[in-house]
């Protein structure tokens, strides 16, 4: 789905979008590169969708974030 939203926090995002991919401009990050903020361009359940609608815009720069829960038995290694 595309989305005209207004500016929103990675907080308002993760309330309004989850179980959602979202592509996001205008992104606002810290000095440590980290995602604060941004517009919501477009959100779906198939994270290549969102993957494949970032082509539809112009170049510049764009953020993603998964707001899909982690299954419970899934680890996650660094």
């Amino acid at each position: 789905m595309t989305d005209t939203s207004e500016m929103m926090t990675i907080e308002e995002m993760e309330k309004k979008y989850e179980g959602y991919w979202v592509l996001i401009g205008e992104p606002v990050v810290d000095d440590m590169q980290r995602l604060l903020a941004g517009r919501v361009l477009f959100h779906s359940t198939d994270r290549d969708e969102v993957y494949r609608k970032v082509g539809e815009y112009p170049p510049g720069h764009y953020g993603y974030r998964s707001f899909v829960p982690w299954p419970k038995d899934m680890e996650f290694l660094l």
